[in-house]
């Protein structure tokens, strides 16, 4: 494990959204000093998201913290394989393991688990409800943000759905997780199973799956957390 400390931060959003739901978090751990980057996933396939973060790791001139939310946590679980990436963080993220794919992992829900309101495909992209948008992703969120985050939905396509991961990174490096207590797209109890599964380590927050708009101090938080874990055990 490398002895300098890590200052590089990396953010993967998620599906149906962009880069910029980041925005908070990245302005306070720049505050706190970090190098934070932001990846703009196409959201096509898994492989293009993936090149789309291995480029933006290329760039980072130290070990580095890879933050994914939601299906960013797939692509991080297969770019965090990068040589510069030193611990992964997922918020409310999927984490899958060797020959998974989200569409897998949402396959079997538990009885009684909320249903995201993904509307059928068209195309080959999905999105979701705009109606529900509020109340399965957001439901923290003040009414007017959540409403423009539905109008403002970027497509996510079936085949980043059903890319399947070659090799998990939580399997050689460090992790840790955030679950989001109230979300309504990934059920919490299948957030907390992915977690032990990867060893991460692990915190829990009352949010929404939009947690990383509506809590940015917990989400930080957790990301100095395992940049100083880093540092601990070099």
């Amino acid at each position: 494990m490398s002895t300098k400390p890590a200052k590089n931060v990396v953010l993967v959003h998620g599906g149906f959204v962009d880069g910029s739901g980041w925005q908070r978090v990245h302005r306070l751990l720049t505050d706190d000093g970090f190098r934070v980057s932001v990846v703009q996933n196409p959201t096509h396939s898994l492989q293009g998201d993936v090149a789309a973060t291995e480029q933006i790791l290329d760039e980072q001139d130290g070990p580095t913290v890879l933050v994914g939310h939601s299906y960013g946590g797939a692509v991080i679980t297969e770019a965090g394989n990068h040589d510069g990436v030193a611990a992964l963080v997922y918020i409310a993220a999927f984490a899958p393991d060797k020959g998974e794919s989200v569409s897998m992992l949402i396959a079997d829900p538990e009885p009684g688990a909320p249903v995201p309101p993904i509307l059928p495909p068209v195309n080959g992209v999905l999105f979701l409800d705009r109606e529900k948008f509020h109340a399965s992703f957001a439901a923290d969120l003040p009414s007017a943000e959540a409403g423009f985050m539905a109008a403002a939905q970027v497509p996510w396509g079936l085949d980043a759905l059903d890319g399947t991961v070659t090799e998990p990174a939580w399997r050689r490096k460090p992790s840790w997780y955030l679950v989001a207590t109230d979300d309504r797209m990934i059920p919490p109890p299948a957030q907390r199973a992915m977690a032990r599964r990867a060893g991460s380590t692990v915190t829990g927050t009352p949010g929404s799956h939009a947690i990383y708009v509506s809590r940015p101090e917990a989400v930080a938080d957790v990301i100095k957390q395992a940049a100083s874990g880093i540092e601990g055990s070099a």
